[in-house]
């Protein structure tokens, strides 16, 4: 529950609360609201499938089961790969210039501490999933006690502010326009929750995956709803929300007003952990993924070994240390980061999908967690929504960018086609899927 709810926490709130208060005034907590609801359907969908197959690269896996199409799985175990990639390079810049600002090491290059920073975490993952997950509860603590500090000392302000204030601010506004704000803003919103589905690359890992991942999976999501909507209330309880709006780091204004005592360094040692849990957590994810693609034959067999002592993917883990400290040392990703998140609609979309067919199937395993199948179904038509919703107003660069993303992935299952042997076909064909 903890590695989910790092995962979704994360640094994205701290300047999502200004975001959200310019589309919707004081009513920013009903966006949470509506978006906690609308990525709850694909998270049940997620638990489902973490209760049937409790297994590492779950999304790649369920693909792979339910269309029988290798290319398919292939493309969702990349995609998400790539999602976690780009954050964990982004996150180790923000990190190197946070501690820059923090600690006055203006003088030491960013991109000597954001290496220094992705050795700590390479380190952490090849000692064991016990002290990754012991440095990821700390780090949750931290960043979830930042977030709980600004409600404390924000709840005297509670009842101040009319918490259903629109920016369009009059009286007796139309039905239908208050609907579509509230959409808008839950489309803003919706993102803030992506971070669910690393919760199942770690499924072989957990004791009782069948019955505990659900709990986790849902549970995660609930908590970070509450935290979500209680910050909101307080944000514009303490500070108006036009001014919250105008903030270029609206939440250090809360802490500014309402606790004058607390010291700026402490936002920043905050804000390190936020984003270093990030990177961890996406980390563990990748790793976790791309052996569980080599071992279902999709990559080279060599990123599925094991270390016989620490029992860690030390292969994968390898792999992704140097392809994320290259895309570290380009510096800014932000478009590559920003076109992932088409990348994991697209994904969502298609594991719902893959969850209905198996769903179907009458010699398929049952979970101790089930959902109807109308939940996925749900989920896919949310999912695909926001691909549209995210498309048209997006930017024609982000969706160039996740576009040739894809073709460069299907080029590559093209080009290594030939290297993957009998262990793929084996499992199509339905030999491995006991």
């Amino acid at each position: 529950m903890l590695y989910g709810l790092g995962s979704m926490l994360g640094a994205g709130i701290y300047g999502l609360v200004g975001v959200a208060a310019q589309e919707l005034g004081s009513a920013i907590w009903v966006a949470f609201l509506v978006s906690m609801v609308a990525a709850l359907l694909t998270g049940m969908s997620y638990a489902t499938v973490a209760s049937r197959y409790p297994r590492a690269g779950g999304a790649a896996y369920v693909t792979q089961r339910a269309y029988r199409s290798p290319m398919l799985a292939y493309l969702v175990g990349l995609a998400v790969a790539c999602s976690g990639l780009t954050s964990i390079a982004t996150q180790a810049n923000v990190v190197a210039r946070n501690l820059q600002a923090g600690f006055g090491w203006e003088g030491v290059p960013v991109a000597l501490l954001a290496t220094g920073f992705l050795l700590v975490l390479t380190g952490i993952l090849l000692r064991g999933i016990r002290e990754s997950m012991w440095a990821n509860a700390a780090c949750t603590v931290v960043e979830a006690s930042g977030l709980l500090l600004i409600i404390a000392v924000g709840l005297p302000y509670w009842g101040q502010a009319n918490l259903l204030e629109w920016p369009e601010a009059a009286p007796g506004a139309e039905t239908t326009g208050t609907t579509l704000l509230v959409l808008q803003g839950a489309v803003l919103t919706f993102f803030s929750f992506i971070g669910f589905e690393d919760t199942l690359n770690v499924a072989e890992e957990v004791r009782e995956p069948e019955r505990t991942m659900p709990m986790a999976l849902i549970g995660a999501m609930l908590i970070a709803t509450g935290i979500y909507m209680a910050v909101c209330i307080t944000a514009v309880s303490v500070v108006p929300w036009r001014e919250l709006a105008d903030s270029a780091a609206p939440l250090a204004e809360v802490m500014k007003r309402a606790a004058p005592w607390f010291p700026p360094i402490g936002f920043i040692a905050i804000t390190i952990f936020a984003v270093a849990n990030t990177a961890l957590v996406n980390y563990v994810m990748a790793s976790r993924l791309l052996y569980g693609m080599a071992r279902q034959g999709l990559l080279p067999a060599v990123l599925g070994r094991v270390h016989r002592k620490r029992h860690t993917p030390y292969m994968a883990i390898a792999a992704l240390f140097v392809i994320v400290l290259l895309l570290a040392m380009v510096g800014d990703i932000t478009a590559l980061a920003s076109s992932t998140v088409l990348l994991l609609l697209f994904v969502f979309t298609i594991v719902n999908g893959a969850l209905i067919i198996l769903k179907r199937r009458p010699d398929e395993p049952r979970g101790r967690f089930e959902v109807p199948v109308v939940v996925p179904a749900l989920g896919a038509l949310v999912c695909l929504s926001l691909i549209v919703v995210r498309v048209t107003t997006g930017g024609l660069a982000a969706t160039l960018l996740s576009g040739g993303l894809l073709v460069a992935i299907l080029l590559l299952y093209a080009v290594t086609s030939r290297s993957r042997g009998k262990e793929m076909e084996d499992f199509v064909s339905g030999d491995a899927l006991s």
